[in-house]
C-alpha cells in the first residue's frame, strides 16, 4: 500500500479499492471445517469467505469457530463449511468510498466487509484493522472509544467528538439515512455505556425482569443533533419491593447521567424518572388500552410517543408483549385509526397558494417555519400509523416505508415521493443544526426560507407536497371525510 498523506477529510474520499490489495483467502461450501480452520491458521486470518466459483456465498469468523468448538466439539470432524457459514453477507463495492464502509461496519457492528466487483464477483475483504492502518482517528473507532471510557467525564468528552465526526461525514457526502443511522448507533452506545458504568462504579443496575425503553424519535432511531430524552421502563407484575426500589434508583441515575453527557431532559416529563412512565407490564397494557379506546388529545400524543418504543436494555419478552398488545388492541377498536389519522392531518405543511412558504408572523421565530411541525412530525406519525394499520411495528421510517411497499396497499410511486420528502426534510434539519452549532447557537427546528438557495426552496416545496400526499393517503385509507369527530 503506498504511503500517502491522509487527513480526516480526504480519508472519507478514498475508494475501498485502495485498501483491498491482498488476494482473498477463500474456500468452497464443501470444504470440511477442519480443512477450513487449517487454511485460516496457515494465512493467519480471522475470517474466511466462502465462494461458489467467483461469487461469495458465505463467511466464517474465528468467533463462529469458537462457538462451534464450545457447543459441538465431538461432531466437528464430520461438518462441512456449508453447515456453519453465515449467508447474510454485508458487502460493499470496490469503487465505493470508505465512508460507506465505515457506516456499514458501525451500523451492523461488524469488523470486516466483503468487497465486490461490479459483476458481483469477489474482489477481496477489508477489515477494521485495514482502516486503522490508514487513519487511526477514523470515526469508526468512536465506538471503541465509548467502550473504553472509565468514567462519566470521559464519556461526556467522547460524546463531544461525535459532532466533529458527523460534520466530517456530512462534508464527505454521506446520505441522510446513513447519517441518521450513525447518530442512532452512537446515541445507543452512549446510553448503554452509561448503564455499564453505573453497574461497575456504583452498583446500580436494572433488575432482570425489567426493560429500559427508548421512545419517540429515539425509539425509531431517527434523532438528529438536538433531541431531548424520551424513555420509559416496563417491569414484571411480580416485581418485589426491593426490585421496585432498584428500578426507581436506576431510572434516576440513568436520566441524570444522560443529562450530564449532554442529552437534555424532556420538558414534558416523558422520562423513566417520572412514575407515570414507569409501570408493570399489566399496568402498561391497561394504560395503552385507555389511550387506544379513549383517543383524547393527550392520549393521542402519549400513544404517538409510545408506539415507536424500542428496548435498549433488559428483558426482550416485555417489549414483545407490549408490541403484541398494541397491535391486537388497536385493531379491536375500529375508531382508533380514524381518530389518530384525524389528529395527524391537522399538521398541514406551511405551503400557501402558488407555492409560497408560509412563516410565523410574530414572536421569536418571526419569518421562519417549524420544520418538525410543518412536515417531519406528520410524516413519521403517519407512516407509523399506516404500518400499525397493516399489522407491523418498529424500525425507522425508511424501514417502515419498505414494509408498506411489501403490502402492496399503497402505490409504489407515492411511497417513493413520501420517502424522498422525508429524506430531504431530515437532511435540511441536520444541515441547519450543524450551521447553528458552528455559529455558537443551539440547534433547533426553525428555518428561515430566505437563507435557503433557490434550489433548496424548490426541493422544500416538493417535500411539502409529499407531506400533503401522505395526508391525503391517510384521509382516503381511513375515510376521514365520512366521520364526524
Amino acid at each position: 500500500m503506498p504511503d500517502i498523506p491522509i487527513n480526516q477529510d480526504s480519508f472519507f474520499f478514498i475508494a475501498v479499492d485502495y485498501l483491498c490489495k491482498r488476494p482473498p483467502v477463500t474456500c468452497t461450501p464443501d470444504t470440511t471445517v477442519v480443512e477450513m480452520a487449517d487454511l485460516m491458521h496457515q494465512h493467519n486470518i480471522s475470517g474466511i469467505v466462502i465462494v461458489e466459483g467467483t461469487v461469495p456465498v458465505g463467511i466464517v469468523s474465528l468467533r463462529d469457530l469458537r462457538e462451534l468448538v464450545a457447543h459441538n466439539l465431538s461432531g466437528i470432524a464430520g461438518l462441512t463449511v456449508k453447515q456453519i457459514m453465515r449467508t447474510n453477507l454485508i458487502t460493499i463495492g470496490r469503487h465505493d468510498y470508505l465512508f460507506k464502509a465505515i457506516f456499514r461496519m458501525a451500523k451492523h457492528n461488524i469488523h470486516r466487509l466483503v468487497v465486490l466487483n461490479s459483476d458481483g464477483s469477489l474482489a477481496g475483504v477489508i477489515t477494521n484493522t485495514d482502516l486503522l492502518r490508514v487513519q487511526t482517528r477514523c470515526p469508526l473507532y468512536l465506538s471503541q472509544e465509548i467502550e473504553a471510557t472509565e468514567n462519566f467525564e470521559q464519556l461526556r468528552a467522547t460524546g463531544l467528538r461525535m459532532m466533529d465526526m458527523l460534520q466530517f461525514a456530512t462534508k464527505s457526502g454521506a446520505d441522510t439515512q446513513s447519517l441518521i443511522s450513525l447518530i442512532a448507533h452512537f446515541n445507543d452506545a452512549m446510553t448503554l455505556r452509561i448503564i455499564e458504568l453505573l453497574d461497575s462504579l456504583e452498583g446500580v443496575r436494572l433488575p432482570h425482569n425489567a426493560a429500559w425503553l427508548a421512545l419517540g424519535s429515539e425509539g425509531r432511531g431517527e434523532q438528529t443533533l438536538r433531541t431531548d430524552q424520551d424513555n420509559a421502563i416496563v417491569y414484571a407484575d411480580a416485581a418485589s419491593g426491593q426490585e421496585l426500589e432498584a428500578i426507581r434508583q436506576f431510572a434516576e441515575r440513568v436520566v441524570d447521567r444522560l443529562e450530564f453527557i449532554g442529552v437534555p431532559r424532556c420538558p414534558g416529563g416523558t422520562m423513566a424518572i417520572n412514575p407515570e412512565w414507569r409501570h408493570t407490564l399489566s399496568d402498561w397494557q391497561q394504560i395503552l388500552t385507555g389511550w387506544i379506546t379513549t383517543p383524547s388529545a393527550d392520549n393521542m400524543v402519549n400513544f404517538g410517543m409510545f408506539q415507536d418504543m424500542r428496548i435498549l436494555h433488559g428483558s426482550k419478552e416485555l417489549e414483545q408483549a407490549l408490541r403484541e398488545h398494541i397491535i391486537s388492541t388497536s385493531h379491536q377498536h375500529s375508531l382508533f385509526f380514524p381518530y389518530m389519522a384525524k389528529n395527524i392531518v391537522r399538521f398541514k405543511p406551511p405551503l400557501g397558494m402558488f407555492g409560497r412558504i408560509k412563516t410565523e408572523s410574530r414572536g421569536e421565530h418571526k419569518g421562519c417555519f417549524d420544520l418538525k411541525k410543518g412536515g417531519i412530525f406528520a410524516l413519521t406519525l403517519g407512516i407509523s400509523l399506516l404500518c400499525l394499520h397493516y399489522g407491523s411495528m418498529g424500525g425507522n421510517s425508511w424501514e417502515k416505508i419498505a414494509r408498506l411497499r411489501e403490502t402492496g396497499k399503497i402505490a409504489a410511486h407515492d411511497l417513493d415521493i413520501i420517502e424522498e420528502s422525508f429524506s430531504f426534510l431530515l437532511k435540511l434539519r441536520l444541515e441547519k443544526q450543524f450551521r447553528a452549532l458552528e455559529s455558537g447557537r443551539q440547534p433547533g427546528n426553525h428555518v428561515n426560507p430566505l437563507v435557503l438557495t433557490e434550489r433548496e426552496r424548490e426541493q422544500l416545496r416538493d417535500a411539502f407536497k409529499g407531506v400533503n400526499l401522505l395526508l391525503h393517503i391517510l384521509e382516503d385509507t381511513f375515510q376521514l371525510q365520512m366521520i364526524r369527530m
